[in-house]
């Protein structure tokens, strides 16, 4: 065995090159876990679809998650967290918007990203998933929710403090605005996907994105 190797160097699986594929085949296995947990839900998905699915042997799948319900927990909280990006990255668009721009029109932007985003397939899977098991993981539903809604809401707080400081909100508590986008947001969502179950067309939420954004203008601007 090589120097290199047996001191975790390198080429050695104690490594940087071993750490970074150590985590990205756990990656690839959490990802994989929750295609199948939302193609058969949590009672019938079986380890060994996952393992399948993330072309790895079984047992590597126990030796990076414990059991099926570790795999669950941390699979959601992966999604959650990687629709938690998304949601960021939309919001990040309204940081330092120019003095001149169209303010409604780039809350529109923001609001149909997030719609879509929501309405995505790994979000409406993500959601049905949390829900579908409250009885058994009933912590899971906190966890998504820190990771999907109040981090999106604090960084909203804060374009929106942005905004009104700028003068193209008139001034407010930037939280309870962000908590009014996105109810309006999510409401009428809700109400016209039942439920988030169903996929709604680009079109439908645009015109969700827009019929919010104007309401909220309506009271928030300058």
């Amino acid at each position: 065995m090589s120097s290199a190797a047996s001191s975790g160097g390198p080429g050695g699986s104690g490594g940087p090159g071993g750490a970074r594929k150590r985590a990205d085949k756990r990656q690839a296995i959490l990802e994989a876990a929750f295609t199948v947990f939302a193609r058969r839900g949590y009672a019938q998905a079986c380890v060994q679809e996952i393992a399948q699915e993330a072309r790895v042997a079984k047992p590597t799948v126990y030796s990076h998650l414990n059991d099926k319900e570790t795999l669950f927990r941390h699979a959601l909280e992966a999604a959650a967290d990687a629709l938690a990006a998304e949601n960021l990255a939309a919001v990040e668009r309204l940081r330092d918007l120019a003095p001149d721009a169209d303010l409604r029109a780039a809350l529109t932007g923001t609001a149909d990203r997030l719609l879509r985003i929501c309405g995505s397939e790994r979000g409406r899977a993500l959601k049905w998933l949390t829900y579908a098991q409250v009885g058994t993981f009933p912590d899971l539903v906190d966890a998504v929710l820190e990771r999907t809604g109040r981090r999106l809401g604090a960084a909203l707080a804060d374009r929106l403090a942005r905004l009104s400081l700028a003068g193209r909100l008139r001034p407010c508590d930037p939280e309870q605005a962000a908590e009014h986008f996105l109810a309006l947001l999510t409401a009428p969502y809700e109400a016209h996907s039942a439920l988030g179950t169903r996929p709604l067309p680009a079109t439908a939420l645009h015109g969700l994105a827009e019929a919010a954004v104007d309401t909220f203008l309506l009271a928030y601007a300058a």
